[in-house]
This record gives structure tokens, C-alpha cells and sequence, in this order.
């Protein structure tokens, strides 16, 4: 078993859910106008576990958290995807589109 004195030293991520309230919109519709929603502090998104809105100080370091993460997956799905060819790679490639399945270049 590990010993620890103090608070962790590292930030956990904290699961989070749509607030009901808003449906993760952050504000609430009234008859003529949007108000910012009260029951998640206007941000869209309350504890997972619990439904209470979480403090606003640790909201923002929990938010802030759930961006990095995405943020890295968006880099990695982006250097994973394939590029689009350009024109001209287009054109020296064999596209057997013509006549007897020759080059078609659209010339």
C-alpha cells in the first residue's frame, strides 16, 4: 500500500456530463430571450457522478483538461489521415479512365 500525506500533486480527470438542465447548451431558453443556465454555471456541464454543478475553479482546470485530451486526438487523427493529392499528381498518375484504359488527363 502507498503512502501519501497531502493532496495529489497531479490533476485527475473528473467525469463530467451535459448538464439536464441545459442539455449542455449553457443557457436556458425563456419566452423572448436566453439566460445563462444557474444549475451548471453557465457552462454546460455538471459531475457525472454526482449531477451537482462542480466549483467554477475546478471546472475551469477540468475543462481545460477534457481539451488537451481532445486536442492530441485531433493531432493524432490528423497526421493519421491521408492527404488529398494535389493536380498535378492527379495528372502523371495512371487513371485508366481513357479509351482501352489509357490516362484520361481531361485535355
Amino acid at each position: 500500500m502507498k503512502k501519501s500525506h497531502g493532496p495529489s500533486l497531479k490533476a485527475t480527470l473528473i467525469p463530467l456530463k451535459w448538464c439536464p438542465i441545459c442539455k449542455g447548451k449553457a443557457v436556458t431558453k425563456r419566452v423572448f430571450h436566453e439566460l445563462p443556465c444557474t444549475e451548471c454555471h453557465a457552462s454546460g456541464w455538471v459531475s457525472a457522478e454526482t449531477g451537482e454543478p462542480l466549483p467554477v475553479e475546478i471546472l475551469v482546470t477540468q475543462l481545460g483538461l477534457m481539451l488537451n485530451i481532445y486536442q492530441q486526438r485531433i493531432i493524432t487523427l490528423e497526421r493519421d489521415w491521408p492527404r488529398a493529392s494535389s493536380a498535378a499528381d492527379q495528372y502523371s498518375q495512371n487513371n485508366r479512365r481513357g479509351a482501352g484504359g489509357t490516362n484520361y488527363t481531361g485535355d
